[in-house]
């Protein structure tokens, strides 16, 4: 089968690793992390890509996504299904299901997480270039203190710097997934001294790639995925499955 898959930049490593053993044909794109910076008003930006790849030369277009602080809520499927794994955010993706993730969440609340890609990506100087760089630190914990003093002026930037820190507090610890990428070792380390400067508790878990690799093996059961239709939409839930269609 031919799919297209378009999904986050931040899973560029581990969608890499479970493409490769795919034995489908899939034609990749990956937008960049800056797109959460817009909530829910990155859904017509998304929306773009699957109009222009509903081509009909694809048997479905994959979603490398989640419901995203319903990002993604809204969007339809043109001559193409669609197809997204039932989860909140790329957190449950990474541990391979949204209820692994709220086993932990539950057990260890007042915890921020940091996985491979939100820690490489966030990097300005990122080799996928500049115009990505500023789009992915447009707002934010991507924008340094010594940044918003150079556009602001000091106590604007302080000032500024400190707003868009605030939700920092509300955190105890930070948790690292591990899902075995290249370099994993540096990224570990700089989420833990992330962890030390705050003043947080740092723990690393094993994440899996179980869910990603099913999506691309075309494996979409029910329980854990949603197929859109033609001409149907997607919907975010209030219960555990978190997206239906419309």
């Amino acid at each position: 089968m031919r799919f297209k898959l378009i999904s986050c930049q931040i899973l560029t490593h581990e969608m890499n690793k479970v493409l490769a053993p795919s034995a489908h044909s899939i034609d990749v794109e990956f937008l960049t992390m800056g797109l959460h910076d817009l909530g829910v008003s990155m859904c017509p930006y998304l929306q773009q890509r699957i109009d222009e790849a509903d081509s009909g030369r694809y048997d479905a277009i994959l979603l490398g996504y989640a419901l995203c602080g319903r990002g993604t809520e809204g969007l339809h499927a043109g001559k193409t299904q669609l197809v997204l794994p039932r989860a909140h955010d790329c957190i449950g993706l990474l541990m391979g299901s949204r209820h692994r993730y709220q086993e932990y969440f539950d057990a260890h609340p007042g915890v921020y997480f940091r996985s491979p890609g939100w820690l490489e990506y966030q990097n300005p100087d990122h080799p996928l270039g500049p115009a990505h760089a500023s789009s992915a630190r447009a707002i934010g914990e991507r924008r340094s203190r010594e940044e918003f003093i150079a556009q602001y002026g000091e106590d604007n930037g302080n000032y500024l710097f400190e707003q868009f820190s605030a939700y920092r507090r509300h955190y105890s610890g930070l948790t690292y997934i591990s899902t075995g990428v290249e370099a994993e070792d540096r990224l570990s380390a700089q989420a833990r001294a992330e962890a030390e400067m705050s003043g947080w508790q740092f723990e690393e878990v094993q994440g899996s790639l179980s869910l990603l690799q099913r999506l691309v093996n075309g494996e979409w059961d029910a329980s854990d995925f949603l197929v859109v239709s033609p001409s149907m939409a997607v919907r975010g839930t209030l219960g555990d499955s978190i997206v239906a269609a419309e």
